[in-house]
């Protein structure tokens, strides 16, 4: 597909730290549109020798040859007499700082948004897994102009997209990365000519999707065996779903498939175990874990795993 350019360059400044932000940042850049300035969230420390690293965003902009400012807050107004003069857009992607008033007017135009759910569906820091969470065949993209209430804003553009069964959230935030870069450097030009407006949101069909903790990552397993698959796919880079076995021993749960089949024995029991995975009793159906993952261990197949490991006389803590 051809990259969009816009006609005339607009001057941008942009904010945003992850992976997902970085397809927008490169979008914008191979558009031609003049980018002033860089926005992401200060080095933090990490891994086993808790050393500093730069955010996914700092890196992808150092090799543009951008210019990168990591503030620690947004309180005061004084921090923009360091910067370059007001932009034209400031094009936000998963920042992670609140956006104060005083920078919400700091554009010529506008903040603009790149949010990873059709709004006002799905609300929040975590809008990929709550969309898996809840079972839905469909999500998508959003461009919206940012307002003070958080994800509020009226809406410029969306686009939307198919969950297919299976779809971990890690393969979800890619597609979403994407299409909302694809989309921003579509609307953007209409955006800076004022000819396309926005369209306010429904805020009483509004849904919340509320930070993900890796406290959420442990399997309850008295929840039905659809549901525990839901989790284990949108728990999927992080946190990852998790189980203990009564025995003490705790699994870390890559991939898992629910089977339509009468458990017929207590949540938590193992009711097979073998190449094709081991099949645990839920509240309601079967769970077959697929792809585990032992304290210090590599990723494996369930199969591969237990081909070193017994299961015999043990269940799963529910």
């Amino acid at each position: 597909m051809p990259a969009h350019t816009l006609s005339d360059p607009a001057r941008i400044a942009f904010a945003g730290t992850p992976e997902f932000a970085v397809p927008a940042l490169e979008r914008l850049a191979a558009s031609g549109a003049s980018i002033e300035l860089v926005l992401t969230q200060p080095d933090r420390r990490s891994g086993r020798g808790r050393k500093l690293t730069a955010s996914p965003v700092k890196h992808a902009a150092e090799r543009l040859g951008l210019s990168v400012a990591q503030p620690a807050t947004l309180r005061t107004p004084e921090l923009a007499a360091s910067w370059p003069a007001a932009p034209d857009v400031l094009v936000v992607a998963a920042y992670g700082l609140l956006l104060p008033q005083w920078l919400l007017d700091w554009p010529r135009c506008a903040c603009v948004n790149v949010h990873a759910s059709l709004l006002p569906r799905w609300r929040g820091a975590a809008p990929i897994q709550h969309a898996i969470l809840a079972g839905e065949a469909e999500t998508g993209v959003s461009i919206m102009r940012m307002e003070a209430g958080l994800d509020t804003g009226p809406v410029y553009a969306a686009r939307p997209v198919g969950i297919d069964p299976g779809m971990t959230a890690g393969r979800l935030h890619d597609i979403l990365a994407e299409l909302g870069a694809e989309l921003l450097v579509e609307v953007l030009p209409g955006i800076l000519a004022g000819s396309l407006a926005p369209r306010p949101q429904d805020d009483a069909s509004a849904t919340w999707a509320g930070r993900i903790a890796k406290a959420d990552a442990r399997l309850d397993l008295n929840m039905n065996a659809a549901a525990l698959e839901r989790r284990v796919r949108a728990f999927n880079p992080w946190p990852v779903a998790e189980a203990g076995l009564t025995d003490g021993r705790r699994l870390r749960i890559w991939q898992a498939a629910a089977i339509d089949a009468e458990a017929g024995a207590p949540p938590g029991t193992i009711l097979a175990a073998g190449a094709q995975g081991i099949d645990v009793a839920t509240g309601d159906g079967l769970l077959r874990i697929e792809r585990v993952q032992a304290p210090s261990a590599a990723a494996m197949d369930a199969g591969a795993w237990l081909a070193a490991h017994r299961l015999e006389g043990v269940s799963f803590v529910c």
